[in-house]
């Protein structure tokens, strides 16, 4: 499958000897032809790695520095009939100065050559000894055996899918690295071939570089390092392979292996095309100091190759272990310190909230018992109401009183059947009419009794509705879908069963969490149709509209970096292969985007609520969209799939 936007770069350590050209770059050229097979469009070796890194005072030997050049052109010729660009180290004379380059090279051309900026001259390192920085470099361009080639730290390379500059090893140390410059010239695409030693400790730091780097430049960035064979007299060096993305590390190398590595991924570049275009300040940040030369390279192949890469199926879920607990726990108190601060802000005495029994309703009751311990009011000034209708299930009706009183809150049960029976006289509608009106009657009669419950309580209504259903216009206009705060506003379905799961882990008391074990276990539904002839639940929501998880997964790539449905419909494949089929995924794709646009007039007129992630629909900052917007476009491009 080829996924546009999508570039398979790769980290190769190569086994070296010190000073040994020859078998250096035999090493390189199996490396790159293993690439090759991999479908890999660019791979990048470490820093000088055509000699070794730790040739020390042998960089003077002209035996050495000529065998280098011998090795180099020796490398461009093997590997010039294979369809890949390639980027390596070595030395290079010029004007009598030695400089550490990267060069860039493939299909039987050097592209250019990039000198190292910054030189280590502190503690283990002395590069000054025989090196100087490119940025003294009085050339742009170089011979090498009578072919012109562009030398210099302003050189971008670029073909029709990408641009992306070269820094070497301590560039990336310094306060404003070269790849910023880069970045800000275009480049979506960041490669570092490296030679840093080991130390306890530093591979940490290192990879703290390279993911905020990543992410200050909104880039892909692909960093390798000197391996095994270099020189233990004073260093010991690992091998590190590490391809990043936009502050994630997305594929490391095993450190210390004695066996040469090739460590490959897929970055999606498009994406950060996107990021940029939305994060305006990228753009406002300023000019390189620099202009930059843009040298063209070969196209890449292109053609059906495999993805490597882990596509997400949950992008909204924290990954396991402790990075999990840390984000739930975060989550979690943005929405108790955005709550604490509207009650305190309205004055309010009471919290007024619908509890159904169903995954909403119980995150925003919990949500509530924390805010109102935190600011240290009873739980009793919670007001939590049931309110069963047509379609209430036992199940659904035990857990909410349940849980109500495991948590101590106040507890009210109005009954919505004679209201709604009176309503549907009242507007000639006979009860067996199971349509629109049916249904929107009996959330809106909830929405006017927590409405009125608040007023006689000096209260606030707390909103249960979240961001999947907000998408998708899975609410009743001015029932359900309005609140005085609602506190889920911004978090997707897939994301509140973890929360509701995360407390449940984390609650010592063992009556809630069996409650909320249950309610997890419970089928998503509005239960606005009577249930079968077995007292279970007759409606299922995503019977109706689709899997939650499909749907979030949709929503993330759309709202997030403003992909087409092919884009989307691909990635989808991948990420639910085994779990859902390419038909059942386009089925439910075009469902997402006729939703969707179609139900924007009932985002427009939202309450507030809290921004939890980098997906929100808040029609007063992340999402503003008209209500009239056509859908057209993307329909045809969804039925074209």
């Amino acid at each position: 499958m080829t996924i546009p936007g999508f570039i398979k770069v790769a980290a190769a350590v190569p086994s070296v000897r010190v000073a040994d050209c020859s078998y250096n770059i035999a090493q390189m050229t199996a490396l790159i032809g293993e690439a090759v097979q991999k479908k890999v469009d660019i791979v990048a070796f470490p820093e000088l790695s055509v000699t070794g890194y730790t040739c020390g005072d042998l960089f003077g030997q002209k035996l050495l520095l000529d065998g280098a050049a011998d090795a180099l052109q020796s490398l461009v010729e093997q590997t010039s009939n294979l369809p890949i660009l390639c980027v390596a180290g070595l030395p290079w004379v010029v004007n009598n100065r030695l400089y550490n380059v990267a060069v860039v090279f493939g299909q039987g051309k050097i592209y250019g050559m990039v000198p190292k900026t910054y030189l280590p001259n502190y503690n283990e390192f002395y590069e000054m000894r025989w090196f100087v920085s490119g940025a003294d470099c009085p050339v742009q361009q170089v011979d090498f055996r009578g072919e012109v080639v562009p030398f210099g730290t302003d050189l971008l390379f670029e073909n029709e899918a990408l641009c992306f500059g070269v820094e070497v090893c301590e560039d990336l140390w310094v306060p404003i690295p070269p790849s910023s410059e880069m970045a800000l010239q275009r480049a979506t695409l960041l490669v570092n071939i490296s030679a840093s030693n080991e130390m306890a400790g530093k591979h940490d730091y290192l990879r703290s570089l390279i993911r905020q780097q990543s992410a200050r430049t909104m880039s892909a960035y692909l960093y390798v390092s000197a391996g095994f064979g270099e020189s233990t007299t004073d260093l010991v060096f690992a091998g590190n392979g590490l391809i990043a993305e936009n502050g994630t590390i997305l594929k490391e190398s095993d450190r210390f292996s004695f066996e040469p590595q090739l460590t490959v991924c897929d970055v999606d570049v498009e994406r950060m095309d996107a990021l940029r275009r939305k994060e305006n300040t990228f753009t406002k940040a300023g000019k390189a100091e620099r202009r930059f030369r843009t040298i063209g390279v070969a196209s890449f192949p292109g053609g059906d190759r495999p993805i490597d890469r882990n596509i997400d199926a949950y992008p909204f879920i924290p990954s396991e272990g402790q990075l999990m607990d840390e984000r739930c726990n975060e989550i979690f108190n943005i929405q108790v310190n955005s709550l604490s601060q509207r009650l305190l802000r309205t004055h309010s005495q009471t919290a007024v909230i619908g509890i159904s029994g169903g995954l909403d309703s119980t995150l925003a009751l919990l949500v509530c018992v924390k805010t109102f311990d935190k600011l240290k009011i009873p739980r009793r000034q919670i007001l939590g109401i049931t309110m069963p209708g047509f379609g209430t299930t036992d199940r659904t009706y035990q857990n909410a009183l349940n849980l109500m009183a495991a948590l101590g809150i106040t507890t009210r049960e109005i009954s919505i059947v004679p209201a709604c029976l009176q309503h549907f006289q009242d507007i000639g509608l006979n009860p067996d009419d199971r349509g629109a009106a049916y249904e929107n009657t009996q959330a809106r009669e909830r929405t006017q009794i927590l409405m009125d419950v608040a007023n006689q309580t000096n209260g606030l209504v707390v909103g249960t509705g979240d961001l999947s259903e907000l998408a998708l216009g899975w609410a009743t206009y001015n029932g359900d879908h309005m609140s005085m705060y609602g506190v889920n506003s911004s978090i997707p379905k897939t994301l509140v069963r973890y929360l509701v799961k995360w407390v449940a882990d984390k609650n010592d008391d063992a009556a809630v969490r069996k409650y909320l074990l249950d309610i997890i276990d419970t089928p998503i539904s509005p239960e606005l149709l009577p249930a079968d002839e077995n007292g279970q639940i007759a409606q299922k929501t995503e019977d109706l509209v689709g899997p939650y998880e499909l749907h979030d997964f949709f929503l993330y790539y759309f709202i997030r970096f403003g992909f087409r449905p092919t884009k989307i419909f691909q990635l989808a494949t991948l990420a639910f292969e085994g779990i859902y089929d390419s038909q059942t995924i386009q089925k439910w794709l075009k469902t997402f985007y006729r939703r969707f646009f179609s139900q924007q007039f009932k985002r427009s007129a939202l309450p507030d609520g809290p921004k939890v992630g980098s997906v929100s629909l808040s029609p007063r900052g992340d999402w503003r969209m008209p209500s009239d917007a056509t859908v057209t476009a993307w329909m045809q491009e969804v039925e074209s799939l």
